[in-house]
């Protein structure tokens, strides 16, 4: 297939950036790197090796956590993709945070893949003028993924969220965490987080991530403390505030919420494992 770009969630006013609250969008006073996606799903098990067979993950920080070969060099750990045991969560479509995507060679070949490894096809493979190919599949436990054919980053590639204000948004998120504004193609604005892009589309109505099967977002601050002060003068709502004292995992964990209910984690690493591996 010849290489095009994103189509119709992402061709129908896909991005912009920022918001109403942060009047100017401030780099953040703190180094922040983008994290990890959490998922909530019946089967955190298979959900897992469902993702290694068909979508090139390897294991991550933990025998529980997948990543992806454009992530492995990352630190303090590459970007990573978690889950957690809920009785079944409700889709991510119709939520604020509504799918992740993968860059792959040949869409039609991966739609074909992943169909017979029981995702549900939304949207089959599709060639948008000026723009890449691109299909949309839904992947056993209810995660929306969208698949397209970007040369220049294969693999996991970008997180699409919905919120009724994209301006503000990505406002929001640069002022926040800092990022690269830029745009894909030319036309198609984002944020970049090293490799990963967050993409930002228009929709009425979306509901916050929490409990969907897309529940939150991660950043990783490197300084807990200096990072919740900055991001509380600037409006930064907490939903809930650093904890004292490193977890099981040697992480220090707090959650914000971004506009329109997106759920964020903040992990800072105090003892990382994956750091230490190599």
């Amino acid at each position: 297939m010849r290489n095009r770009v994103i189509a119709a969630s992402l061709s129908a006013g896909l991005l912009a950036g920022g918001l109403a609250t942060f009047v100017a969008a401030q780099a953040p006073a703190q180094p922040l790197g983008y994290g990890h996606i959490h998922f909530a799903v019946t089967d955190p098990e298979k959900a897992r090796e469902w993702y290694k067979a068909n979508l090139g993950g390897m294991p991550g920080e933990t025998p529980d956590r997948v990543i992806f070969e454009a992530y492995r060099d990352s630190r303090p750990t590459p970007v990573q993709f978690m889950w957690n045991k809920a009785d079944a969560p409700p889709s991510s479509d119709g939520s604020v945070i509504d799918s992740v995507g993968f860059s792959v060679p040949d869409v039609e070949a991966t739609v074909r893949q992943l169909s017979a490894a029981g995702a549900k096809v939304v949207n089959a493979a599709q060639a948008v003028p000026g723009v890449w190919d691109r299909a949309v599949v839904m992947d056993p436990w209810g995660v929306k993924i969208e698949l397209i054919e970007n040369p220049d980053l294969q693999g996991l590639h970008h997180v699409a969220i919905r919120v009724a204000d994209p301006d503000a948004s990505l406002k929001w998120f640069t002022s926040a965490f800092g990022g690269q504004r830029t745009k894909l193609r030319d036309r198609i604005d984002v944020v970049r987080y090293g490799p990963i892009y967050l993409l930002v589309s228009k929709a009425d109505g979306t509901v916050p991530s929490q409990g969907r099967a897309i529940d939150h977002l991660g950043w990783d601050p490197a300084d807990m403390d200096a990072t919740a002060a900055d991001l509380t003068s600037k409006g930064v709502k907490f939903t809930a505030g650093p904890q004292p004292k490193p977890n099981q995992f040697g992480h220090r964990t707090a959650y914000v919420e971004a506009p329109g209910g997106v759920r964020i984690e903040l992990v800072q690493h105090a003892v990382c494992a994956w750091s230490k591996s190599s």
